[in-house]
């Protein structure tokens, strides 16, 4: 598929020139750093050094302090508390932060997270009746229940209060709980709005703690559920997330938790970074939810015997390798039907089955736009009704795009970039039809083009230990601070790249550029080869990572696109 490259953002050559006099470093990392808007001493300290004392206080969240008086009450009552989340990886991390955290002030406490066929995503009214069954007075909703107006009243007609701890965007009005925690409120100031939901459970945590008078201290413990929650919930680390992302990998990795270390050891690396948390590990905590219940994840995390926890981590990973055979073949069944419906060519893919495993469609979704470079949802039947779960291409908004196709939608709900949604059948084609035309008329046609974009021109010359030492310390990455994408030219390859892999899919050379020469590995480039073998004047967007061989570690370039240099 072809890629456009753009630079990402263009600098200030004066501010470059101060930053690397304030700090004593190169250029290339002043550069990188302004692009991340830090452009003092202090900052690039908060950058590299994030310490506990830059998160904020809890108690600047709107309603933060009606939540905690509601709480510690029910706490020293005695009254029973269900602990409500979503069944993804976010609702089950945080509802065993919760829950994990709550055990050690009451033992009236119970958890909850929804069946996501029978029930669907969010606050549903079978979980309320099963809170009032187990005469459960106070619900705390994660990650959820921002929407929930009906289902909070319902509540409230049973005398049972609402927590909402949320981080999705409200809708014009909000539930009537005794609080409702999502910094993403119009009427909220708190200072970070990015936080996700396990995240804002994190901060719910904190609150009590410091009512009570309790050590702080104690509440870090659970920073390694919020890591995870923070890379598979593809929230942008920065601030506040920096500091919970970077102390919840080291706690991820010291294995604290033993149903944390039970999920990693079914992965068989050693150490973890964000990337391996959402690509490795998230995805196994969300398999529970897709492919039988999001309470197997939360038994997992909270699981305290090593024995039970292993034995539970192993059956999860049961169902993700079922998740992963699922979502190949949906895959090539949409993308079948897409073919067969000619419908190559539309701005919108959007496919229906009504035996497609409501699980794994977010996925496959994903797995289209690898394909067709568009929005995307991918359709199944749920009870009387069909469910989707839509995705976008980076800088269009799929949430907004929905919001225009209302009249067909019974109900919706996601972020930017991903959503789900349900609707009555006979609505079907309607809705796609109308998708497709809102799609078609929003929609700046080079957001059908899968972008690259690089941060800085680099010669060969400066690519150095040292350079990749300080880019080391940049991490963790993630969305809006993405592992540096360089650009070099004038390059060829040398004498022995060839391409790799059981279906020789990958190139493996080494890229040389005024005599200096760096090897490389380009995933899913093999392709290219025969196009660019022979040429002297190649250019390529890349980042700098570590090559270990044989006891010997070397640095390498990751390629993420190569081609022929223009002649013009």
């Amino acid at each position: 598929m072809m890629k456009r490259w753009t630079a990402q953002k263009a600098t200030d050559t004066e501010a470059i020139k101060g930053l690397t006099e304030y700090l004593n470093v190169s250029e290339e990392i002043a550069h990188l750093l302004i692009n991340r808007d830090i452009k003092t001493f202090d900052e690039a300290k908060r950058f590299f050094r994030p310490q506990l004392e830059d998160l904020h206080d809890p108690f600047l969240m709107k309603d933060m302090d009606l939540a905690v008086n509601r709480l510690v009450k029910a706490i020293e009552s005695g009254e029973k508390i269900m602990v409500y989340g979503d069944y993804d990886v976010d609702g089950t991390t945080a509802v065993s932060l919760m829950l994990s955290y709550l055990k050690t002030l009451t033992d009236t406490i119970i958890s909850y997270i929804p069946d996501r066929y029978a029930e669907g995503y969010g606050v549903s009214f079978k979980g309320i009746d099963v809170a009032e069954e187990h005469n459960v007075s106070l619900i705390v909703a994660l990650d959820c229940g921002i929407k929930a107006i009906d289902k909070v009243a319902y509540a409230k007609e049973k005398n049972i209060d609402f927590i909402i701890c949320d981080h999705h965007r409200p809708g014009k009005s909000l539930p009537d709980a005794v609080a409702v925690l999502d910094p993403k409120r119009s009427d909220c100031t708190y200072p970070f709005d990015e936080l996700c939901g396990c995240g804002v459970g994190f901060k719910l945590a904190q609150a009590i703690q410091d009512k009570l008078g309790l050590d702080a201290r104690k509440v870090y413990h659970y920073m390694d559920l919020v890591a995870i929650a923070i890379g598979s919930d593809i929230v942008p680390i920065t601030g506040e997330n920096r500091v919970l992302a970077h102390y919840g990998l080291k706690l991820v990795n010291a294995r604290k938790r033993i149903g944390v270390a039970a999920l990693l050891a079914q992965t068989k690396r050693d150490k973890f970074t964000i990337t391996d948390l959402v690509f490795s590990v998230g995805p196994r905590i969300n398999a529970a939810g897709r492919m039988r219940h999001g309470l197997e994840a939360v038994t997992l995390l909270c699981e305290k015997n090593e024995q039970k926890a292993t034995s539970f981590a192993e059956e999860i990973n049961k169902h993700n390798i079922e998740r992963q055979d699922a979502d190949k073949k949906i895959t090539v069944e949409a993308l079948d039907q897409i073919v067969n419906l000619n419908e190559e060519e539309r701005f919108t893919s959007v496919v229906y089955h009504e035996k497609w495993h409501k699980g794994v469609i977010g996925i496959v979704a994903s797995r289209l736009i690898e394909t067709y470079y568009r929005p995307t949802l991918v359709f199944t039947k749920s009870g009387e009704k069909l469910a989707a779960s839509a995705r976008s291409v980076v800088g269009f908004d799929v949430y907004e795009a929905l919001e225009k196709c209302t009249e067909f939608i019974e109900q919706f709900g996601g972020h930017k970039y991903a959503a789900g949604l349900t609707l009555e059948g006979k609505n079907f084609q309607a809705f796609k039809d109308k998708f497709e035309v809102v799609v078609k008329e929003t929609i700046d046609a080079d957001l059908l083009v899968p972008e690259i974009k690089f941060e800085l021109v680099i010669d060969f010359r400066n690519i150095t230990a040292k350079l990749h030492r300080i880019l080391k310390q940049f991490a963790p990455f993630g969305p809006r601070n993405m592992k540096p994408v360089f650009y070099a030219n004038n390059l060829k390859l040398d004498t022995y790249a060839k391409t790799v892999g059981k279906e020789k899919q990958h190139l493996k050379c080494k890229l040389i550029q005024n005599g200096i020469g760096i090897g490389a590995i380009g995933f899913g480039l093999g392709k290219v080869f025969e196009e660019i073998k022979d040429n002297d004047r190649l250019e390529a967007v890349f980042t700098l990572e570590e090559n270990e061989w044989n006891n010997e570690v070397k640095l390498q370039l990751n390629i993420k696109d190569i081609r022929p240099m223009s002649t013009n």
